[in-house]
């Protein structure tokens, strides 16, 4: 599947499973609704996860939910349960795949948009000769619009995971480099599921570069930097405030996609508004938002964030999908026999004058057993201290990159 349009930065997504041996009726809109919310719950789940790690951070939730969405087609019994409570995925499979495909057919929309660029690609690559279900790998063609090609991992697992991080470079505009590390392809491998998505979109409103001023960021309330803090004098957007933050959406060309930035007042607050993130928060902050006139203070930023994901979702309630003799993905080959080795996750994203580009990659091993009325004067929204981004589709309503700024200069 391919959607090419967006406004900023670039993104990239791709699962390799590595399985151990050992066409669905049309969704209604509703099921797709419950798709975006469920999928939004689960990134911000697993943000609380990964907030634990000091520092920026920066992933794709839509990238990660995608690929495992694809495994998922192929998952039964207790496995499929875990999977569906961690991600929120729908107990119908088929019904729940005919919706993640009208989802990504409504995203293409997006490149009618201006100033947008937006790529989402999926591949699968399969044992040759291996007997995977025919009804497993359509709902993959059909649905998610995969390439489906085949490789020989047996022989030749080093040569695989080569073409593998070349699609997923090439589809990410070589943002997302070498995302299967050596060794995580071997001869017990039987399938990857790759998902790669680019954006680059433009701001509907750029800053001016002779704006941009070198000021302190606060690293906290002892500690600071000098970072180049991007001006917008008055721009109308979306804003709104609380005593705890400030929330402002910062669109892209065509008002299709856009940035949603909250601020803690204080400039330790993050600590105190993290442990709050969830849907409800999301949601009541963007259905509190007005259109102000707002004098906007955003750093010019560059960062990136890499993870194997196996333990996080274990923790998370899903085990049995990593045990071998536990794992039951017979809805792909018949059997038992395979179970997920490696979940690995790479994203990076910048931000300028001009706007955002954002790539993330997710990749999924499997291996055979073997196993988001103007006031008198503007208020004043300075995100000179750490701070929480979505990059969202405001159509949709799905997060397709989440992150935390805590050090510009890192």
């Amino acid at each position: 599947m391919h959607i090419t349009h967006f406004v900023g930065k670039p993104l990239a997504a791709i699962f390799t499973l590595s399985f151990l041996l050992g066409s669905a009726p049309g969704a209604p809109s509703d099921q797709v609704q419950s798709l975006v919310d469920n999928n939004t719950a689960f990134g911000l789940n697993l943000y609380g996860q990964l907030a634990a790690n000091p520092g920026n951070l920066f992933f794709s939730p839509y990238s990660i939910s995608t690929c495992l969405a694809m495994t998922y087609a192929g998952a039964r019994g207790d496995t499929a349960q875990q999977m569906a409570q961690v991600m929120g995925f729908g107990a119908n499979q088929q019904h729940f795949a005919s919706a993640y495909g009208q989802l990504q057919r409504e995203l293409e929309a997006a490149r009618t948009q201006k100033g947008i660029e937006l790529n989402i690609a999926d591949a699968l690559w399969t044992q040759t000769g291996y007997p995977f279900l025919p009804a497993f790998l359509r709902i993959a063609t059909d649905q998610y619009q995969a390439n489906l090609n085949q490789a020989d991992f047996i022989t030749q697992a080093d040569a695989v995971r080569a073409e593998v991080n070349h699609w997923v470079a090439q589809e990410t505009l070589n943002r997302i480099q070498d995302i299967l590390p050596p060794g995580s392809l071997t001869a017990l491998t039987r399938l990857v599921l790759a998902n790669a998505i680019y954006f680059k979109g433009a701001w509907l409103y750029p800053f001016e570069k002779t704006e941009t001023v070198s000021q302190p960021f606060h690293l906290s309330s002892t500690s600071q930097v000098a970072a180049p803090l991007m001006h917008q004098p008055f721009v109308s957007v979306n804003y709104m405030e609380t005593s705890d933050f400030q929330a402002v959406e910062l669109p892209y060309g065509g008002n299709r996609l856009s940035m949603v930035i909250l601020l803690p007042v204080q400039i330790d607050g993050l600590a105190q508004l993290e442990p709050q993130l969830d849907p409800a928060l999301l949601w009541s902050a963007l259905a509190q938002m007005t259109q102000q006139e707002v004098e906007v203070f955003l750093p010019r930023f560059t960062l990136g964030s890499g993870f194997e994901l196996n333990d996080t979702l274990a923790a998370m309630g899903m085990p049995d999908p990593f045990t071998a003799g536990m794992a039951d993905f017979s809805g792909m080959d018949g059997t038992r026999r395979l179970s997920i080795s490696h979940v690995f996750h790479k994203a990076w994203g910048a931000v300028d004058e001009a706007g955002t580009e954002a790539a993330a990659s997710t990749v999924v091993t499997v291996t055979t057993t073997a196993i988001l009325a103007p006031p008198p004067s503007p208020p004043v929204f300075r995100a000179d201290h750490p701070f929480l981004f979505f990059i969202r589709d405001t159509q949709s309503g799905s997060l397709l990159f989440l992150g935390r700024l805590a050090d510009p200069t890192q």
